[in-house]
């Protein structure tokens, strides 16, 4: 056994030439992260010296910071000691502007904990152009005289950067003016107005400056992170992947979840590390990789291709080449339904959903008002057609994601109609004026006042209401959530509350589901979808011990970013050409996010665009798979409180 384990440890190092430390989501790994740096702090006070701190921003360390916080709040975590410098800002970029880094800092930890304000160094977006050189200059000496940087903290981006260093970056670059990746710029729009608000520079601690500290902490988060961890974790160093001079770095270590993991060869594919501990899910995934990897079928693969392909374990301990292939085929022809509620009066002891009641109470949650048919609209159809009795509960608003151009059409739109009606109301003429008045002036990068976000709410809920509609579904049955955590009137929410939990609650008490789907996308990149997903999961678990809750099934869809992989699918509903027109139709409701919506993130597709083309590529690998050939299909992955 020992043998077995250094040899595993062994193959590990070879391929993750950094360590890699997986936890099963975000939170469980920012909290062990958070207490990590407490504890170095404690350390470094009871030495009576200071430590210094390299803190990056972006959505990756905010658990982390939270996690903080409580820290200093209720177990008396004290920051005096601590000198911090961050990684970058954007330039040019005010430091009281909403989008800066010294606002995310102050929000998220600094306001809240008694650091010294003399002790917080972030790079200035404000600085003349002339004095660039010279201030990243100054920035870099400041680091050194503090005696450099303990702990490191970096988030990693899709081109591989860590801090601003893009692709390209030297390994020996210090902190400088860079311009940033067109990638790294659609992903910042979350937090701007347009994508050409987003500033083309920044100013960055270099790769040299960040390979200086003595300890540095890599987090990934989400399934978005996956290929490009692989590649920096498992690739060649090159400076087309920043990331991946890390590797030479003697003190570093990645905190990932399950999600950002996916693609790393000890989660994808285990057998090619070492021995495996093989269950039916495991032996699924590695007879679909096998079929895909060959391009043969499942049943004809033979004891050959298992033995060819590092499988020969598999076919000596579990079982031989015949049996597993024709119980793995089985498996997924019995994921495949036209009945996603159940088929009446059937056997559905190899079905993926029960036959009884033969009429369900459905709840379909919609993180926002258009993800339901992106991302089910097909089985949404179907359900309804089956004489289910199915309800669709918008979760959020999505006031931020409409055009102010929209807002102003609509809003002339009912100033016309009372002039042209001969309705007098002077009420609506001073909203009228205030909301044109608001956008007319609206500078950059400023947020919408409170009317305007509630026509663009408006705005968006007509789209929804019009979308349940042509899905069949009676208004009594559209319900629209406006969760709290979301009302911010910025792409950055607060935390989830006990009013959000309350709020799922009160819906699913009320409707008592037999079935509820929801958006299981850990892809998405503004995490929306994971806090509603958190807010379902909050209320299963306060009402698990209702009679009716024995009988509720939770499934599990994917977004516009991401689909589940062939072994993981518990439910592939197949749509034909003319329900997927029919679904087509429906997100066709959705005309402010038709064309180009504010935040399309990484994709430059528009989301019908995607989820024909996810649809289809479901139901394709399901016929190269071996199994019956549809036009596209839908999947769905049953989660079991």
């Amino acid at each position: 056994m020992h043998n077995a384990t250094a040899t595993l440890k062994y193959q590990l190092k070879s391929l993750e030439k950094i360590p890699v430390k997986i936890w099963d989501d975000p939170k469980a790994g920012s909290l062990h992260l958070a207490r990590s740096i407490a504890l170095a702090i404690r350390q470094k006070q009871q030495d009576g010296e200071k430590i210094v701190l390299g803190l990056a921003t972006g959505s990756s360390p905010i658990q982390v910071y939270a996690e903080l916080v409580r820290l200093h709040k209720e177990e008396g975590l004290s920051f005096r000691n601590v000198v911090s410098f961050n990684l970058d800002e954007y330039y040019p970029m005010q430091p009281e502007a909403q989008q800066s880094y010294v606002h995310f800092m102050k929000e998220y930890l600094f306001d809240h904990v008694d650091i010294d304000p003399k002790n917080i160094h972030i790079p200035d977006g404000a600085v003349p152009m002339d004095d660039v050189e010279a201030y990243c200059e100054r920035y870099e000496k400041m680091i050194d005289d503090h005696g450099g940087i303990d702990i490191q903290l970096l988030g990693i981006g899709r081109t591989g950067h860590i801090g601003f260093n893009e692709p390209g970056s030297w390994e020996d670059s210090k902190t400088r003016l860079v311009r940033l990746d067109g990638i790294t710029r659609r992903d910042a729009v979350k937090d701007f107005n347009r994508e050409e608000e987003v500033p083309y520079r920044a100013i960055t601690m270099g790769i040299g400056s960040i390979m200086k500290a003595r300890s540095i902490y890599l987090m990934a988060w989400g399934s978005h992170k996956a290929q490009i961890l692989n590649e920096a974790v498992e690739g060649p160093i090159t400076p087309s992947v920043p990331a991946t001079f890390l590797q030479k770095h003697p003190n570093v270590k990645v905190y990932a979840d399950i999600a950002a993991c996916e693609e790393l060869t000890r989660i994808k594919t285990p057998w090619l590390v070492g021995m495996c501990n093989w269950n039916e899910d495991l032996v699924c995934k590695a007879v679909v990789w096998l079929s895909l990897k060959t391009g043969k079928p499942i049943l004809k693969l033979t004891d050959e291709d298992y033995s060819e392909n590092q499988l020969s374990d598999l076919t000596i301990e579990y079982d031989d080449a015949y049996n597993i292939n024709i119980r793995i085929f089985n498996r997924l022809q019995h994921t495949i339904t036209g009945w996603p509620g159940g088929k009446p009066n059937a056997d559905d002891s190899h079905r993926p959903e029960r036959a009884k009641p033969a009429k369900k109470r459905v709840i379909i949650f919609s993180p926002h008002p258009d993800d339901d048919v992106i991302s089910m609209g097909g089985t949404f159809l179907r359900l309804v057609e089956q004489g289910h009795d199915v309800h669709v509960a918008y979760q959020t608003s999505g006031n931020i994601a409409v055009h102010d151009h929209d807002a102003m059409r609509f809003m002339e739109f009912v100033q016309e109609y009372a002039a042209a009606t001969g309705i007098a109301n002077d009420t609506l003429s001073t909203v009228y004026q205030k909301v044109m008045d608001s956008l007319a002036q609206k500078q950059t990068k400023e947020n919408d006042i409170d009317e305007v976000r509630k026509i663009k709410g408006f705005i968006r809920r007509g789209e929804a209401r019009a979308g349940a509609r042509f899905c069949g579904l009676p208004d009594d049955h559209i319900h629209f959530l406006d969760m709290p955590f979301y009302e911010t009137g910025r792409t950055r929410k607060k935390p989830i509350g006990e009013d959000d939990v309350r709020i799922i609650m009160e819906l699913m008490e009320k409707v008592k589901p037999h079935q509820i789907y929801a958006a299981g996308d850990l892809a998405d990149p503004h995490g929306t979808h994971r806090v509603c997903l958190d807010a379902i999961f909050g209320a299963f678990r306060q009402l698990q011990e209702r009679a009716w809750m024995k009988d509720c099934w939770l499934w599990l869809y994917r977004g516009a970013w991401h689909e589940w992989s062939v072994d993981e699918i518990e439910m592939a509903v197949p749509i034909s050409p003319k329900q997927l027109e029919r679904k087509r139709k429906a997100i066709f409701m959705h005309q402010s996010q038709k064309d180009k919506p504010p935040f399309p993130g990484s994709d430059d597709r528009e989301f019908w665009q995607r989820a024909e083309q996810r649809n289809r590529e479901t139901a394709r690998l399901y016929r190269s798979l071996g199994l019956a050939e549809y036009e596209a299909m839908e999947a769905f992955r049953r989660w079991k409180f």
